[in-house]
């Protein structure tokens, strides 16, 4: 048999049964969610003002109510976060120029208490980079990934059965520049993703407008660039964060100069990206400025969202189901400014703004047929809310 349509053959049935699984999750949830049910919800912050560090919330699934938001870490920028997969752990990016003396910033491991939602702090590592602002953890839980923004680097760091994170076990520094000078002069590796296999690794660096593939062995925490191809986004786009559609075939970036979304076709034998379009994240004849943030999709995979700041919006589209092109719904104000992360919870039923500048998150309710954001009239006070993340139990 020829090994190249067979790999293909074996990476469609592979997709075909996580779309199935990823439906049958999302109705698990929804049946859940009618029941009256709550989630948790944790939120990244910098330390600036009023802000200590990690805050919990409760989301109650059938009216959208946020409880008032708890301080549960101190900690320094915790501008990102990310789950463990069993939902015992918390790890958190302490975006930082200077760790133990080093140009560096850190990685902070937290234990969950089941009960109470409470973080319990236990050990710290450095990033190997200045200024780490996104990471993931890998889909075995052996390894958190890290992205370095003013670094411009990404390291792994490998994790314990206690949840403890060690010193990194792989490091790469990236190199080059781009377009624009004030921006570009360096690279800056501003998210790191994973595919459904576990199997490639992929950063949005802004420094080098390229989607740098790795291969990824979760064995022994490694990174290699052998046998992949980076994707190149035009001059001075700046890409930023990454998203994955649920079906595995696409993917997509937020490109945060052009203020664009991107989206690609993915090859899953090989981690290979290909362009399929851009499109605009703000109305034809903004000029007020800003930049992009985050970008997500939906769990039903219908629809893909990003956020603008300084148009102070969340950009909607839905996903053609056959090519993964991206059509424009609109522009909905976050009602507050400067929004930066948000995020959906796992049955697509709200989407929660982060507004940095206004120190609030609000909550929006999704209509699943148009992909249109609907207010709720929630809101809760987070100083300097950065990141939004669901503990889905």
């Amino acid at each position: 048999m020829n090994r190249i349509p067979f790999l293909c053959s074996l990476a469609l049935v592979a997709s075909l049964a996580f779309s199935t699984a990823n439906t049958s999750t999302c109705e698990a949830a929804e049946k859940s969610a009618s029941k009256g049910s709550t989630m948790a919800v944790y939120f990244g912050t910098y330390t600036q003002g009023n802000s200590k560090g990690i805050y919990r919330s409760t989301l109650d699934m059938k009216s959208g109510r946020l409880s008032k938001a708890k301080l549960v870490a101190e900690t320094v920028n915790p501008s990102f976060l990310a789950f463990h997969p069993n939902g015992k752990f918390l790890y958190a990016v302490n975006e930082v120029a200077k760790f133990q003396g080093e140009a560096a910033g850190a990685v902070s491991a937290f234990a969950i208490d089941a009960k109470s939602g409470g973080l319990t702090f236990l050990n710290q590592e450095s990033s190997r980079g200045a200024a780490p602002c996104h990471l993931v953890v890998d889909a075995t839980g052996r390894n958190v990934l890290v992205a370095n923004y003013t670094g411009g680097s990404v390291a792994v760091l490998p994790v314990s059965k206690n949840g403890r994170i060690s010193k990194s076990s792989a490091f790469v520094q990236h190199k080059g520049s781009s377009a624009n000078p004030q921006r570009q002069s360096a690279p800056h590796g501003h998210s790191i993703n994973l595919d459904k296999a576990n199997k490639f690794a992929f950063a949005a660096d802004l420094g080098l407008d390229k989607v740098v593939v790795y291969l990824f062995d979760s064995k022994t925490g490694t990174l290699s660039t052998k046998g992949t191809q980076s994707a190149s986004l035009p001059p001075g786009s700046g890409p930023r964060h990454f998203a994955f559609h649920p079906n595995g075939r696409n993917a997509y970036v937020i490109n945060e100069m052009t203020r664009t979304v991107t989206a690609f076709s993915y090859e899953v034998d090989c981690g290979k990206l290909t362009t399929l379009h851009s499109l605009s994240t703000v109305p034809k004849g903004w000029d007020g400025g800003g930049s992009t943030a985050e970008v997500q999709v939906h769990p039903s995979g219908k629809f893909v969202y990003g956020s603008n700041r300084g148009h102070d919006s969340i950009a909607a589209y839905t996903v053609d189901e056959k090519t993964g092109k991206l059509t424009s719904v609109g522009q909905f104000s976050t009602q507050g400014k400067t929004p930066r992360n948000f995020g959906i919870d796992p049955t697509g039923t709200y989407l929660l703004a982060a507004n940095q500048g206004s120190d609030s998150i609000v909550v929006f309710r999704i209509n699943k047929q148009t992909g249109a954001l609907e207010a709720t009239g929630q809101k809760i006070e987070v100083p300097k809310a950065v990141c939004v993340k669901f503990l889905a139990k």
